[in-house]
């Protein structure tokens, strides 16, 4: 029995090539796609979760609520994780972790940058990082110790063995030794780093990590297997009451806990809460794979449906001879089953060629598993789902005929038949209309980041890192650089100008409201600054090297004027960090962070010592000579440093890294979607055109022009995608502006959008249509009447 499905249906698929054809590529380029999005949601989910201790270890945030205001974010004390284990009896492990940093390492003549952080001493007895050599309590229990990559270690000493007990220098100031060489981490961790040094190192270079009222690092824990994380989370909630003496009515901190396999999907907050993250972009295209599948599965059933009357002899002939209508329907299931199944071959073919260039987009290294039976019998589901989602509908179609009716030729499609596959026409329009509005909204709101003006010139300017002799040497850097053909500019700062982020509450002044705590974003920078960064002073003026009480001046922007509210800014006392000052200038309000983020009160000091970044602007076309003359310098001044730098546009591009990669991908499935559309559309106009084609031809005879007949074949289809227009617009639009909600700035959705959306669904189907409506138009209507 299944032998003879297997012959009529592999007949019927070579019986019908063209329309054959049609359905397999629709079928696997729709199986491609969603393949290939399963493969990147897959990824994303798998994310930090490969752990043994996943379901115990924990991530801990701060709320911090001020001025009817709550700001939350994955910053703590420095001294919180010990503080944990030693008072909290659930938590059996914890460790600090501070941000990654590029670091120079030096072992002999040998001198290069890694990319690392620190760690507690049981960050190994919480993580499933193995470790090559070394052991686990003891890997960085002392404040000279150092666990290093594999990777690190080949580069250094040729092997993870050789590594072991080895002495390497750090930013040439730390002599650390190595105690153990983990295996390199993969992508399928939120932060990889090639090297972990001591959690007591940390401390001992930042003094003021062990001040409670300061955060930066952050904290992790492993609760014991029988600790209820509820409970634990309900206990750290008022932690901090006994430690921050800083905090009142006014500043009030909470602690919350984390899975720490959910922060890399879910690190938004909102209110306090935790709301969102990349979540929602793996949501967003495993609905478009859902679409994309969908649009496929909906040509197979219009194009089958749609052919019937071909099969209605067929059908007949093999009812009055005993089939009854069970076994119909499992030959045509059976058909749309090997569809589906040659269409997944195809697919898988498909995936493998695009699976580098897939991963090159996404900055991922995914590959087929192909040694999983879990992808096997995923690949055998989504199979029998897609013949069963596009062969159902026909199968039950088909073998409702009457043999009678059909053997008769009186065989017509009923209404319901005619409206249902006019309506999976408008549905598929629908989810590809919706799919060009979002990525048109997309792709207009990366531009608009992209051209936005940031309230400074992100052109032609470069950071330096100030590491090593550098910092201390920097004016004479400053006065060596400025003589460099190509440099204009030269100032300093101790953060990127597109990541300015420490927080204070520290700011005090004549009139503020007592009741009010409100926070301020700070930052120490050098003569020049606003020269440089070439920033617009509304009121007052830059720092000066003549006027020696710069010292104690202070540069504050429009957003932190407005909470001050000083009628006469220039001039006003305040007091920052216990330090008595003015005001000396005020600054037009310019992005120091994400758009996603609105600008924040900013206040500027001066310091004679700051660390950080050197600033310098280059004129245009003089990069290269520039860049050349600076890298000189810099070996001069601090020959045990590698010449490092970043552009700032670079550096702002970066920012936007998700946004970028979802436009990019969003543009390749909406036109692949649009295709798919296009293959079934098609199918039908051929189909269309065969059906009408007597009518074609009488027309004809009666004098009718070819556009008249070109007008008559592809009218029906405009009006379907018409209604489809008039139901995407609404939903497009209600989509995207709730995803535009994520950012402070966007870019206006525009009515042109949608009609410009609704043009292009009509010119793909005019000149999908057109071929196949003006060679019916053209046909000799005596060849096509002759049998009449």
């Amino acid at each position: 029995m299944i032998r003879n499905y297997l012959k009529v249906a592999l007949r019927n698929l070579r019986k019908n090539k063209v329309f054959s054809t049609i359905n397999i590529l629709g079928l696997s380029l729709g199986l491609a796609c969603s393949l290939l999005i399963m493969l990147w949601v897959q990824h994303e989910r798998n994310i930090d979760n490969f752990h043994k201790n996943a379901a115990q270890l924990f991530r801990i945030y701060e709320r911090q609520y001020h001025d009817n205001t709550i700001d939350a974010g994955f910053y703590t004390p420095g001294l919180l994780p010990e503080t944990l284990k030693k008072t909290v009896p659930e938590v059996e492990f914890s460790s600090g972790n501070a941000w990654q940093n590029n670091t120079t390492f030096q072992v002999g003549d040998k001198i290069l940058k890694e990319k690392g952080t620190h760690a507690s001493e049981d960050y190994f007895k919480m993580f499933s990082f193995p470790l090559i050599e070394g052991n686990a309590q003891t890997a960085l229990n002392s404040l000279e110790n150092i666990a290093i990559s594999r990777k690190f270690a080949n580069d250094f000493f040729g092997s993870p063995e050789k590594a072991m007990g080895q002495t390497i220098r750090m930013d040439n100031r730390k002599d650390l030794k190595v105690t153990g060489v983990f295996e390199d981490m993969g992508d399928n961790t939120m932060e990889k780093t090639d090297y972990l040094a001591s959690w007591q190192l940390f401390l001992e270079d930042n003094q003021w990590a062990k001040g409670w009222g300061n955060n930066g690092p952050q904290t992790l824990v492993m609760l014991r297997k029988d600790a209820d994380p509820k409970k634990v989370e309900a206990k750290l909630t008022k932690f901090l009451e006994a430690y921050n003496k800083e905090m009142n009515k006014n500043f009030y901190i909470e602690l919350g806990m984390q899975r720490f396999d959910q922060t890399y999907l879910h690190s938004n907050f909102k209110n306090g809460k935790i709301a969102g993250g990349r979540i929602e972009y793996v949501r967003l295209f495993s609905i478009v794979a859902m679409f994309i599948l969908l649009i496929a599965c909906i040509n197979f059933m219009n194009l089958t449906t749609a052919r019937s009357m071909k099969r209605a002899k067929e059908i007949g002939v093999r009812k009055v001879v005993g089939a009854i209508r069970p076994i119909l329907i499992r030959q045509f299931i059976g058909e749309a089953l090997l569809t589906s199944f040659l269409a997944i071959l195809v697919a898988i073919l498909a995936v493998v060629l695009l699976l580098p260039g897939f991963n090159e987009l996404t900055s991922k290294q995914m590959e087929l598993p192909i040694s999983s039976l879990k992808f096997w019998g995923a690949l055998v589901l989504i199979t029998i789902l897609t013949g069963l989602l596009s062969g159902s509908y026909p199968a039950l179609f088909l073998s409702s005929f009457q043999p009678i009716k059909v053997l008769k030729g009186g065989m017509k499609f009923s209404s319901k038949a005619t409206w249902f596959r006019k309506g999976l026409v408008v549905f598929q329009f629908t989810l590809s209309i919706i799919l060009i509005i979002s990525t048109i909204i997309v792709s207009n709101q990366i531009n608009y980041m992209q051209k936005f003006n940031l309230g400074y010139d992100r052109e032609n300017l470069v950071y330096i890192p100030l590491e090593g002799d550098l910092s201390k040497n920097f004016e004479l850097m400053k006065l060596e650089a400025l003589k460099v053909p190509g440099v204009k500019l030269v100032s300093r700062m101790t953060q990127s100008p597109t990541d300015i982020s420490n927080g204070t509450g520290g700011v005090e002044w004549d009139g503020k409201d007592p009741n009010s705590a409100p926070q301020f974003v700070q930052a120490s920078v050098g003569y020049d600054y606003v020269k440089t960064m070439n920033l617009k002073v509304l009121q007052g003026r830059d720092f000066s090297r003549e006027i020696v009480t710069d010292s104690v001046g202070y540069l504050i922007n429009e957003a932190a004027l407005n909470i001050m509210k000083f009628k006469d800014p220039v001039g006003h006392p305040i007091k920052f960090w216990d330090h008595n000052g003015k005001v000396i200038g005020v600054l037009k309000d310019f992005h120091f962070q994400s758009l996603h983020e609105p600008i924040l009160p900013l206040i500027l000091r001066m310091d004679k010592d700051v660390w950080g970044v050197a600033l310098v602007r280059i004129e245009g076309g003089q990069t290269k000579q520039a860049l050349a003359g600076l890298e000189k310098i810099c070996k001069q001044l601090n020959p045990k440093f590698p010449f490092n730098y970043q552009f700032s546009d670079e550096e702002y591009q970066k920012l936007y890294t998700s946004e970028m990669v979802v436009g990019k991908l969003s543009r390749y499935f909406a036109g692949l979607a649009i295709f798919i559309c296009c293959l079934g559309l098609l199918g039908l106009a051929m189909f269309t055109a065969e059906q009408r084609i007597k009518e074609i031809g009488i027309r004809k005879v009666l004098g009718a022009s070819v556009s008249s007949l070109f007008t008559l074949v592809s009218k029906d289809f405009l009006v379907l995608v018409f209604i489809a227009f008039l139901i995407a617009a609404p939903l497009g639009y209600w989509f995207m502006t709730n995803w535009l909600r994520d950012f402070a700035y966007r870019t206006p959705v525009g009515v042109w959008i949608f009609v410009f959306a609704g043009l292009i669904a009509i010119f793909i189907t005019l000149f999908t249509v057109s071929f196949q409506a003006i060679k019916a138009a053209m046909a000799n209507p005596v060849k096509n009447l002759r049998s009449e």
